[in-house]
């Protein structure tokens, strides 16, 4: 079973939120096992980033989740995280979402 988070900020840089959410993913106890950042060009003028990570459990290094970040050039940034219930602690899971809300909770839009 997969827990997906998503959630869209605004004024938040993409690749702040990249280091951010690796960050706190590794606080706590999930492994960051490739990370990618890509900038886009647009018709525009403008940029779109790109972001994603790839996570590992510590102890059998299995692919546990990912997160992909977008960050538009209106200034938002939108990211969708999955992780793997059933590779994860209930506690893993349920304390990234609790980090992620304290420290990018102004940002976050509501809907």
């Amino acid at each position: 079973m997969t827990v997906r988070i998503k959630k869209t900020y605004r004024g938040v840089n993409p690749e702040m939120l990249h280091d951010e959410i690796r960050d706190l993913a590794q606080k706590g106890g999930i492994l960051v096992s490739d990370a990618k950042l890509q900038t886009y060009s647009l018709p525009s003028g403008s940029t779109q980033s790109r972001a994603t990570l790839l996570f590992k459990t510590q102890e059998k290094q299995k692919q546990c989740g990912s997160a992909h970040i977008v960050g538009s050039p209106t200034g938002e940034t939108k990211i969708m995280i999955d992780l793997d219930e059933t590779l994860l602690a209930h506690g893993e899971i349920t304390s990234l979402q609790e980090n992620i809300n304290f420290v990018l909770g102004s940002y976050e839009l509501r809907w």
